[in-house]
């Protein structure tokens, strides 16, 4: 019973993980930028304790590559978030079937488990200051229950903030 828990689990995690698209500017010099803050005015859709666990997790993300905060940032970040509401296309499939003299008749059936999810699209856009223009985005895919605890949400973000910003900067082909 410990085993398949943990085969659930690992499941769960591993399809959980979110996509990651990125965009940006080729006439951008990344390596000038050393210091960030967050745009004055977010409006990301999230409530403000998302919010907070966002900036958080940026800023540990961050900081831990180099990048310093400061009142007077070379870029600024800004994140806003478009949710839905779905069920959980995770599902246990039963089937009945029975033949004989090369004929087979089938029937099967989906149950549907975990409840609804929130399918959420998380956008990271990174703006140069000086030229008020945007030189980097990210777009990220993920889904989450909807009855999330706190600290899975935390694990969320932690997992989807890591997938963004491994892709920050970008690398040329």
């Amino acid at each position: 019973m410990k085993l398949l828990s943990i085969l659930v689990l690992s499941i769960f995690f591993i399809s959980c993980g979110a996509t990651v698209a990125v965009d940006y500017d080729k006439q951008a010099d990344f390596s000038k930028y050393s210091t960030y803050n967050y745009f004055p005015t977010i409006d990301s859709g999230l409530n403000q304790l998302d919010d907070s666990r966002i900036m958080q997790i940026t800023d540990s993300l961050l900081q831990q590559r180099g990048f310093v905060k400061s009142d007077t940032p070379q870029l600024y970040i800004n994140f806003y978030a478009r949710e839905s509401v779905s069920r959980s296309r995770n599902t246990i499939g039963i089937g009945v079937g029975g033949g004989g003299g090369n004929v087979g008749v089938g029937v099967s059936g989906g149950i549907p488990i975990g409840g609804r999810v929130i399918n959420q699209q998380l956008t990271m856009d990174f703006i140069d200051v000086e030229k008020d223009d945007l030189v980097w985005q990210a777009v990220a895919e993920g889904e989450m229950k909807e009855r999330a605890t706190p600290q899975q949400k935390e694990t969320y973000y932690v997992s989807v903030l890591q997938r963004i910003l491994a892709k920050y900067p970008p690398k040329d082909k």
